[in-house]
């Protein structure tokens, strides 16, 4: 006869194996957020020296100076299968959190499935969203080079052939997490509609589209399950999210046009999303690939378009806007750190559990270099993460130096373990 003894806080589950389980249902869970940022670095003003209260940094990173013991910055990582792209921006992006051969085909979209996205797929059962996918600038369907700007205005994919859906409305992201119960069910009954014309459509088709239009009806499956997660979402026992109901007003419908306004409300709905525990993974896109925003707003800057400042030649005026945009996208990072930072969970705060990156696909962006990735990683994912310190890379073998064996590192600590991913079956030695 076995007798099922009550929920004790101070006892560490076990999974069915008898195995520790990772998660800890007394503590709050493990979050990861990336924070991606185009067209790389002014590389005069990004470095780092020295560690934790002592640390100094390059005037690109000195918007994060009083997080210095917050960081781990690493320099040197690449995914080579960019580097051996001969498209210079679109081969060189997309793959930033895979490291897969980007097709240069442009009737063949295809790119590796990020790890944000295996994440998901893996632990974003446990919420009502699998994960955020938030931007600020839209996706582009224009043609760039011979090459689809969809390569461009996605980092997030959630297969090889198709990218996650890129939220851009903050109004729209809010309903996304705190949607309530008429919306699940008018969503229901769009889904069913849906469901039904599609398997109909399914005897009509070719192989090839047979693949397509199963690979659309396992999104739509996905749907169904969230709606399901957010219609039955109780907590009986352990932790409870620090927040039930949003601290924040709901944004208006349309598209913010100032873009630090922008910028603070997507990143309020990360922190609101993760705070509510409604997910655990999100992706932002501070700007797009080829970006075309305008950085006029930055004092000293004269309105060039973010492309064209990166693509500086090396023009002393343009190179000291350029270094502007940097300590801006930088200083989005800070903010989002500095919120997460002063939000307590029962002892440890929301940074602490969280496993946070600021990067971007390269470093010098007017030589498109693609061999060294200016990453920073914030938070301890809940364990034993040393911060406040610098991770150089750069004279390692390349094989010790794949931003892949990063990204295996941060889903074991996330409680994903694969034994390969992208280009690499190794971890990062030293992190």
């Amino acid at each position: 006869m076995n007798l099922v003894l009550p929920w004790l806080c101070s006892v560490p589950l076990r999974a069915e194996s008898g195995k520790r389980s990772l998660d800890d249902k007394s503590k709050p869970p493990r979050r990861f957020a990336c924070l991606y940022f185009s067209n790389g670095v002014e590389p005069a003003h990004w470095w780092a020296k020295g560690s934790g209260s002592e640390m100094e940094l390059g005037p690109g990173m000195e918007p994060l100076q009083a997080h210095r013991e917050d960081l781990v910055i690493i320099d040197g990582l690449f995914n080579a299968q960019s580097v051996a792209n001969p498209s210079a921006h679109l081969g060189r992006m997309p793959n930033l959190l895979s490291g897969a051969w980007v097709s240069l085909d442009q009737n063949d979209i295809r790119v590796g499935q990020t790890m944000d996205q295996v994440l998901a797929q893996q632990i974003g059962g446990q919420t009502a969203l699998s994960s955020l996918v938030l931007g600020i600038e839209p996706n582009e369907l224009r043609l760039e080079d011979g090459l689809s700007m969809i390569y461009g205005s996605c980092i997030s994919w959630a297969s090889d052939t198709r990218p996650a859906t890129k939220e851009i409305y903050p109004s729209r992201a809010f309903d996304q997490i705190t949607g309530g119960g008429r919306q699940r069910k008018l969503d229901r009954s769009i889904l069913d509609a849906v469901l039904a014309d599609a398997k109909s459509l399914r005897g009509q088709v070719s192989q090839g589209d047979r693949v397509k239009l199963d690979e659309y009806l396992e999104s739509i499956r996905s749907i169904e399950k969230r709606i399901d997660r957010a219609a039955s979402e109780e907590r009986l026992e352990g932790w409870r999210p620090s927040l039930a109901k949003p601290d924040m007003v709901r944004p208006k419908n349309e598209l913010p046009q100032d873009v630090p306004e922008h910028m603070r409300l997507i990143l309020d709905l990360i922190v609101l999303a993760f705070q509510m525990d409604k997910t655990r993974i999100a992706t932002c896109m501070l700007n797009n690939d080829l970006s075309q925003m305008n950085f006029g707003f930055l004092e000293g800057v004269q309105g060039s378009l973010h492309l064209d400042l990166t693509h500086n030649g090396r023009d002393p005026e343009l190179e000291a806007m350029y270094l502007r945009t940097n300590q801006f996208h930088v200083s989005q990072f800070a903010y989002l750190l500095d919120r997460m930072k002063k939000i307590d969970e029962g002892g440890r705060s929301l940074l602490e559990s969280s496993l946070l990156m600021l990067c971007s696909n390269l470093f010098d962006g007017d030589r498109h270099q693609a061999d060294r990735m200016p990453i920073v990683l914030a938070g301890q994912g809940g364990g034993p993460l040393e911060t406040g310190r610098i991770l150089n890379c750069l004279d390692r073998s390349d094989d010790d130096r794949r931003a892949c064996s990063l990204y295996l590192s941060l889903m074991d600590r996330m409680g994903v373990e694969l034994p390969r991913f992208g280009d690499t079956d190794r971890r990062l030695a030293g992190l």
